[in-house]
């Protein structure tokens, strides 16, 4: 075999191995799960006496299903979908984003479009990767609403890979 010949196949194997490293996947909530940890988080609320709207974003933060209760206040709709996005694009929840960035150098994130730096926003994970996040607003207190939030995640827990 010639030398061209070699390092034609060398090239080729090298270019076939970084055309697979160009590409990943990723996994994202569906619509049908993230309606179902809605509804339950809607509904544990609910049982608590809260009025609240519950939001589930996608692993980048964009809304896929927003419901609202008849009676919750109509700032809640976009602080739960902000709870979720910030949940999901910080990938942590919004209480600990609350207390990591109350004072010091990082404090100036609370002032980005959308961030809400309270609880509420929870990141939803399966097989260890984020795959969206759930944001509840209308409960009283970030930890109300982080437990609606919880609720919600717990009935699709089944669904998600672990």
């Amino acid at each position: 075999m010639s030398r061209n010949a070699i390092l034609a196949i060398v090239f080729c194997a090298a270019t076939a191995a970084q055309a697979q490293e160009a590409t990943f996947e990723l996994r994202s909530i569906t619509p049908e799960a993230a309606l179902k940890a809605a509804s339950a988080a809607l509904a544990y609320c609910n049982k608590q006496g809260y009025q609240a709207a519950v939001a589930v974003s996608d692993r980048a933060g964009n809304a896929v299903v927003m419901l609202r209760d008849r009676l919750a206040g109509p700032h809640t709709v976009q602080t739960s979908i902000d709870k979720a996005y910030t949940a999901a694009t910080f990938r942590m929840d919004t209480k600990t984003l609350g207390r990591e960035t109350e004072k010091g150098a990082v404090s100036g994130i609370r002032h980005l479009p959308r961030v809400v730096a309270t609880g509420g926003g929870v990141p939803i994970e399966s097989s260890g990767m984020l795959v969206g996040a759930i944001g509840v607003s209308g409960a009283p207190g970030g930890d109300a609403d982080e437990a609606c939030a919880r609720a919600g995640i717990e009935a699709i827990r089944d669904a998600l890979e672990f």
